[in-house]
């Protein structure tokens, strides 16, 4: 419960997004992670965070000389903003998730 609220005041919003209604799917901003618990009442993600496109997890692909994220057939350049802000909510949600629980 305690990383919850951590992640609630950093910002992170619960999201629900299909086929992950089993995972807990916290979103900043237009980035995105699935986490599930650990026996010891901590969190781990369950794949890469990733940005969303419509609302979906995307892949990041090379296209051409750029990258792309990608959901189905939508993408939206890798732009070096959305490059910075997936990197910052990488290291923000680590950083939470790494931190000890309080007894």
């Amino acid at each position: 419960m305690q990383l919850m609220e951590r992640l609630v005041e950093a910002g992170f919003r619960a999201l629900a997004i299909p086929p992950y209604e089993n995972a807990m799917c916290m979103r900043k901003g237009d980035c995105v992670a699935a986490l599930a618990p650990v026996p010891n009442g901590g969190l781990k993600l369950l794949a890469p965070p990733t940005y969303l496109v419509d609302g979906n997890f995307s892949v990041k692909l090379k296209r051409g000389s750029g990258e792309v994220f990608v959901w189905k057939k939508r993408e939206v350049e890798a732009t070096p903003e959305r490059v910075r802000e997936l990197e910052s909510f990488k290291k923000e949600l680590q950083e939470i998730l790494e931190s000890p629980i309080r007894q």
